[in-house]
């Protein structure tokens, strides 16, 4: 048995788990696995120090980091996830974009033939493990744990402008599946989401700059995408390549 895990990282709003749904779709034996789901009880959530707000996005606190390490471990070591693990991410709402059939279908046949090739000839079961969260590259022992790192850039304005246009984020957690729904309190995202963001990535890109800056090297093999100038149907051909490398490299 084969498991590869693949991540799908960018800020809020991204796209990310709206191509990490797509992918499920066309990959056999595949499964998502939502870093929101790491979130600590909401009791737990630090409070900013300045702004005296519940800090859901600072990477130390907002992730509840030995849980989410051990889940991929075990995740990968099983290629299941575990029968107790709720998610909430039905909870959310999901942003309708569009894929081209053609190009799912094109993929969905693609990896379709690779599971049936290295089942028939060489007696291997590939399992897709598909993360989806927006600090996925701060911890080193969670970026370990995944064979291919994507990284979804988008604009800060673009960003504040498709987050200001949700509705809120439910914060149900293993203890509460149903949970609350969180709204952004005012100027969230100018003094919480944002600076959070660039305190998590700006070490993985040259420079410093999450804006501009190319892979600096400390997230190896890490394929930047720039979604806003792509159409997801771009976004999702560069994705699929980079798995389909990936899987075949792992037969040689």
């Amino acid at each position: 048995m084969t498991k590869n895990v693949c991540r799908r990282s960018g800020a809020t709003c991204s796209g990310k788990t709206t191509l990490a749904k797509f992918l499920r779709s066309c990959l056999p034996n595949s499964f998502i696995i939502h870093q929101d789901d790491f979130a600590p009880p909401q009791e737990l959530v630090p409070y900013h120090p300045v702004y005296n707000v519940q800090d859901w996005d600072d990477p130390p606190g907002a992730i509840d980091w030995s849980r989410l390490r051990t889940f991929l471990h075990e995740v990968k070591e099983t290629g299941s996830i575990p029968a107790s693990h709720k998610s909430h991410d039905h909870l959310n709402e999901q942003r309708l974009v569009p894929l081209e059939d053609e190009v799912l279908q094109g993929w969905k046949n693609t990896f379709e033939g690779v599971r049936k090739t290295r089942e028939e000839q060489h007696g291997e079961r590939i399992i897709w493990g598909l993360v989806d969260g927006f600090l996925l590259y701060w911890d080193r022992e969670v970026v370990d744990n995944l064979d291919v790192r994507i990284f979804l850039r988008v604009p800060e304005a673009i960003l504040k402008q498709r987050r200001h246009e949700r509705h809120g984020y439910h914060t149900a957690v293993q203890s509460d599946p149903e949970g609350t729904l969180w709204r952004d309190p005012p100027n969230y995202w100018e003094q919480i989401v944002y600076p959070a963001y660039v305190r998590a990535h700006e070490n993985i890109l040259e420079g410093g700059n999450v804006e501009n800056g190319a892979p600096n090297g400390n997230v190896e093999r890490l394929l930047l995408l720039q979604a806003n100038e792509m159409s997801m149907t771009e976004v999702f051909n560069h994705a699929c390549t980079a798995l389909l490398q990936s899987v075949n490299a792992s037969a040689v």
